[in-house]
């Protein structure tokens, strides 16, 4: 695969990158024609769609391309789980440069694949055009599978919210190379590559979640959202939040408060859901707060008390405020 993209040509980058792929059952027509073909036994499907840019959601300093492909799956894939549902499909949208190697676009297919393995779903189809920056624009597909959906506006007072999952650990990856390490590795790894707990949402939903999300922009950013939906008070005990010795260790190092990491964050997509009282949890779920009525205004309170510093991914403001 020696030569760019550009030399190789739209057709022949299109050939290479579909000859990557794996299926799975629930993929009745894959790449190569029109339109791909999905089955949707539900008779509903779960759509999510996000985009990263390089610049704004990837270095290529930092990352390798397989990196940004298991990313780029991951967090679209957490979104359909974050729903109750299933990851069955996954569309690929690429902007890239003429002069761009063809080995690095080949990569990101490698990744984008073999993360839907992990949730067990597939790339069925895409497009690519040139451009000056590489864009990967992403729609990942699900099936409810015959629950309803989990959505944002169902938490109620007396419910206790837990997480699955990673939480800080995104961020302490970033705060680690933005000051031009490369670890400790674990930390770092977390931010090329999340790694959602996707059986973790149809899971729930089978448990009786009442509300769910995952941990995109920031545990308080998000829980803010289900707040806002279930019009309703989500107060998270910062004893309960486990921080590990090494973030910890990170943060006495560059001068962060790690609990700062774990609500703010975000970027670990974790799965954070609330459950009626009597719900018995499995032991991957950790309890970390409350369901309350509101006080005022829908908000998320730590500790009692509202969370006034600054974090959580805002896609319009500037990139050294959202980390």
């Amino acid at each position: 695969m020696k030569g760019t993209v550009g030399e190789l040509g739209e057709f022949g980058l299109i050939r290479e990158l579909t000859s990557r792929l794996t299926t799975t059952p629930a993929v009745r027509l894959g790449p190569g024609d029109d339109a791909a073909v999905v089955a949707a036994p539900d008779r509903r499907v779960v759509a999510s769609t996000d985009i990263l840019l390089e610049g704004r959601h990837f270095r290529r300093d930092w990352s390798t391309a397989y990196d940004v492909g298991r990313k780029a799956a991951a967090q679209n894939l957490a979104d359909i789980a974050a729903m109750g549902a299933v990851p069955t499909a996954l569309l690929l949208g690429l902007v890239v440069p003429a002069d761009l190697p063809v080995t690095w676009a080949a990569e990101l297919m490698d990744g984008l694949r073999d993360e839907c393995q992990v949730a067990g779903a597939a790339v069925v189809g895409g497009d690519v055009v040139g451009g000056d920056t590489i864009t990967v624009a992403i729609t990942a597909l699900g099936d409810l599978r015959n629950h309803e959906p989990v959505t944002r506006a169902g938490a109620c007072p007396g419910d206790v919210v837990a997480v699955t999952g990673w939480l800080g650990w995104s961020a302490a990856g970033y705060a680690v190379l933005s000051r031009g390490f490369r670890s400790p590795r674990a930390f770092v790894e977390a931010h090329r590559r999340p790694e959602p707990p996707y059986h973790a949402g149809p899971a729930a939903a089978g448990l009786g979640a009442t509300a769910m999300t995952d941990v995109s922009d920031g545990l308080v950013a998000d829980l803010g959202h289900i707040a806002e939906a279930s019009k309703v008070r989500i107060d998270l005990r910062s004893g309960l939040i486990d921080i590990p010795s090494q973030m910890s260790d990170i943060g006495q190092a560059v001068g962060v408060d790690p609990l700062q990491w774990v609500l703010t964050g975000g970027e670990d997509h974790a799965i954070v859901a609330t459950f009626p009282p009597d719900v018995k949890l499995p032991a991957r779920w950790k309890v970390i707060g409350e369901v309350l009525n509101p006080s005022a205004l829908p908000q998320v309170t730590v500790d009692g008390a509202p969370w006034t510093s600054k974090g959580g991914w805002d896609h319009f403001g500037s990139i050294e405020d959202t980390h």
